[in-house]
């Protein structure tokens, strides 16, 4: 992952900042949320102040979907489905939402001592990759961009096998810009960042 990309701040007001430039992937957050509980409300809303910027369409005709344990969507009144995806960890959760209707996944790891990283590091992301982490913060680069990749895929996060490899690499991915503490990653299939044309036509 050579860039990072910018997170916007939901403040429960509005966001934090300037607009969100005109691309087919937004990403939003929220932090210093109490609990889980808030923070999924919190992210929610942020999450429909988005897709209400981005589509023109008033945030009370935007529904939100997806049963747990499967990727979460967006259906739009124009009968367009949005591919979404939430990521909770600390106080922190993020989202990301992709408009041109292509597969997206995001993933944030708070930086926390764990003993035995190592272990877990050859078991989910392989020994190669083991090999080359140096530490905490490296190891949970490395977990938020394979978790994203895992999400932009559709599938569930499964030990390190070499027949996952080729599957997950198509995925683009990105780091994002966190607070201290946190690493994260937006996995989507290639080219999203492309500029919208004109209007939220749908195509």
């Amino acid at each position: 992952m050579d860039h990072a990309s910018a997170v916007r701040w939901w403040d429960g007001d509005g966001f934090v900042g300037a607009p969100a430039p005109a691309s087919a992937v937004r990403i939003v957050g929220v932090r210093g949320q109490p609990d889980r509980a808030t923070a999924r409300r919190s992210i929610r809303s942020a999450l429909l102040a988005a897709l209400a910027e981005a589509s023109g369409s008033p945030s009370s005709s935007i529904q939100l979907g997806g049963a747990p344990g499967e990727a979460p969507y967006a259906l739009l009144d124009d009968g367009r489905r949005i591919a979404l995806s939430i990521s909770h960890d600390g106080d922190l959760s993020v989202a990301a939402l992709r408009l041109d209707g292509g597969a997206v996944g995001i993933d944030v790891m708070q930086v926390t001592d764990v003993p035995d990283w190592q272990a877990v590091a050859r078991d989910y992301l392989g020994p190669a990759c083991a090999a080359t982490l140096a530490g905490m913060p490296a190891f949970a680069r490395a977990w938020s961009e394979r978790e994203a990749r895992f999400k932009c895929r559709g599938l569930a996060l499964t030990e390190w096998g070499a027949c996952d490899e080729s599957l997950l690499a198509a995925c683009a991915c990105l780091s994002l810009m966190l607070p201290d503490g946190y690493a994260g990653s937006i996995a989507m299939l290639p080219d999203p960042f492309k500029p919208l044309r004109a209007a939220s036509t749908g195509s």
